[in-house]
């Protein structure tokens, strides 16, 4: 694999319902990558499924990782014909395992059916009942499957276990957690600080089961946990993803970023050091909606690595997880 074929691995891009597929098509040819997401507005899983064997069809590399924010409730990006309506994670967390099993097996079943083989969920976030009202990104939409941490734990295991048995990657989210902090990284950069966190919290442990349920990918938040570390946004912390994600708590599989296409939380970053500090910190696969921001990130990475012996090495232990995961997942088609 070539040093442009594995920075491509690094990178998944936003295909959006509608708009013009060049430029997705553009990023997978061009600039190897290795991953797409339906952004929000697909509707019916043939028309998912086309477009799924169709961007497929135009890597010339291992299968694609193609992934969906498929929660349930709020975030439900595939409707229509062939996707269940799901109620929210809140609602779900009322459910018995068995029923919750079932529910997330049958999500997985349909994914499948429409070419989707990586769910952006569960999320692993807890959110105290008194604050959920006033938790922007979580709480306001009931995303979160309760207030108690080990009972989150059990559901999150229940829905990595029962995804990832139709063949789906499951992904806990949004390390190291969004259920302390008032404002929505989507939309401001202001109230994501979470003054309360520390490497020992009990907010932890629905990751630490998704980590012991084998959960393919953990996707990190971009908000600010100084209790871990003083000065970087968790996506572009060493000491939160390589020290505490990593070391810590034993996570080695494949770490996403939340998506950095549009997210205020990361405007006044440069888009091309969005992804370079994301995998300098130890990360895998930053997720952008915006295609037109792909040649500038796989420059930044690729002239980074050729200056950097270090850096490079970051780059080839990332798309070696990567790849690992595809193989896992029986994704290593070579055409």
């Amino acid at each position: 694999m070539s040093p442009a074929q594995r920075v491509g691995q690094l990178l998944m891009v936003g295909v959006a319902p509608g708009a013009s597929s060049a430029q997705v098509q553009s990023a997978v040819r061009t600039h190897h990558v290795g991953s797409v997401i339906f952004l929000g507005g697909w509707t019916g899983a043939a028309t998912v499924k086309s477009t799924a064997e169709w961007l497929q069809a135009s890597t010339p590399g291992p299968d694609l990782l193609v992934a969906a924010d498929q929660e349930g409730g709020a975030v439900q990006q595939l409707k229509g014909t062939g996707f269940t309506t799901l109620p929210n994670a809140l609602r779900q967390g009322t459910l018995d395992s068995m029923t919750l099993r079932k529910q997330a097996e049958g999500l997985g079943r349909e994914l499948a059916a429409a070419g989707v083989n990586v769910d952006l969920a569960p999320v692993a976030d807890t959110v105290a009942a008194d604050f959920a009202a006033h938790n922007g990104p979580i709480g306001k939409y009931s995303r979160q499957y309760g207030s108690d941490p080990v009972a989150v734990a059990d559901d999150v295991a229940t829905v990595v276990d029962g995804l990832q048995s139709t063949g789906i990657v499951a992904t806990a989210k949004h390390f190291p957690g969004l259920g302390r902090v008032s404002g929505n990284t989507d939309s401001t950069a202001a109230g994501i600080t979470d003054e309360v966190t520390t490497a020992t919290d009990p907010y932890l442990v629905p990751f630490q089961r998704a980590i012991a349920h084998d959960v393919g990918m953990v996707m990190v938040s971009s908000a600010r946990y100084p209790n871990l570390d003083a000065t970087q946004q968790a996506m572009f912390s060493e000491p939160i993803i390589t020290g505490l994600l990593r070391t810590t708590l034993g996570f080695n599989g494949v770490v996403i970023t939340d998506d950095v296409g549009a997210a205020q939380a990361v405007a006044a970053v440069p888009v091309g050091e969005r992804a370079t500090r994301f995998v300098a910190a130890g990360g895998d696969i930053v997720l952008t909606a915006v295609p037109a921001q792909i040649p500038v990130m796989a420059t930044a990475v690729s002239a980074r690595a050729q200056a950097d012996p270090a850096f490079a090495a970051k780059v080839t232990a990332a798309a070696t997880r990567v790849l690992t995961l595809k193989a896992a997942y029986g994704l290593l088609r070579c055409g």
